[in-house]
């Protein structure tokens, strides 16, 4: 009993270092925030100062930063719905009804993420401006579901793997289509598995830069072009660039610690039998 006591003492010491560690950055670019550029750059670094919040009234005035949320949340949510229109069906067919081709094409699927976005830069970027979506809400929403696709096929796949045939089986005795059984059936049983899948496809999309700096100038950049306009030639104000990135990541902060338990439900949907 006391070496129980001890391991689980040990284990939650443990857990409460990695997410301290975790989340030091992000408590410490917030104090940045609060500080002056002086004391944002002071070495070694002040931990006790007064804090203003000068920074977010700048960053306010100079951006608009509503603007650039309202085009984070319109492009996540948007490419999240698309890519998941296409990743529950094809899920559903290699779960269900899986071939000799099946394995090799969600391998080929995954293999894809392996490709430096750079690599495809200059074709998509061509192939966008011929086709008038540099700089839309639409281009973006198709290449963050492109993006994310092959991610969230794979999750779904999983979920899925996990659901009883039988259950299935029994549904189609009874009737039930393809389509019916999908809609009525497979996504309800899913339900948390789809949720989380859904939550992580919009964290990535809201997180990523890459193709927000090169595909969008003003109109449709969400938040991660907001934060890169805090970089000037003649160097980086600290301050205002953690504070353009606190408001930056404040939304989706607060979205995952709303969801952690239907996140982690989902995550570990089907882990036990």
């Amino acid at each position: 009993m006391q070496l129980k006591r001890r391991q689980k003492l040990i284990m939650t010491v443990l857990g409460w270092s990695i997410a301290l560690l975790m989340f030091f950055p992000i408590f410490w670019m917030f104090l940045t925030s609060l500080k002056t550029e002086i004391e944002a750059v002071a070495t070694p670094p002040s931990l006790f100062f007064q804090a203003t919040f000068d920074n977010f009234r700048v960053v306010q005035a100079r951006a608009d930063y509503l603007s650039f949320a309202t085009n984070s949340i319109i492009i996540s949510i948007g490419s999240t719905l698309l890519a998941m229109l296409f990743a529950v069906p094809a899920a559903y067919v290699m779960a269900f009804f899986p071939d000799k081709r099946t394995r090799g094409t969600l391998l080929w699927m995954l293999s894809t993420k392996m490709l430096p976005p750079v690599g495809v830069l200059v074709p998509i970027y061509l192939l966008f401006r011929n086709l008038g979506l540099i700089d839309t809400h639409i281009g973006l929403i198709i290449i963050y579901m492109l993006m994310n696709l092959p991610i969230l096929v794979w999750m779904l796949f999983t979920f899925f793997k996990d659901i009883p045939n039988d259950i299935l089986e029994a549904s189609r005795i009874d009737g039930a289509g393809r389509l019916g059984e999908l809609i009525y059936l497979l996504i309800p049983l899913a339900l948390p598995g789809i949720a989380s899948t859904s939550l992580l496809s919009i964290i990535l999309a809201w997180n990523e830069a890459f193709w927000s700096l090169n595909l969008t100038t003003f109109k449709a950049a969400p938040l991660t072009a907001f934060i890169a306009s805090f970089s000037a030639p003649e160097g980086l104000f600290w301050a205002k660039l953690s504070a353009a990135s606190s408001l930056a990541i404040a939304p989706i902060l607060v979205l995952g610690w709303f969801s952690q338990k239907q996140l982690v439900r989902g995550l570990t949907f089907g882990a036990v039998k």
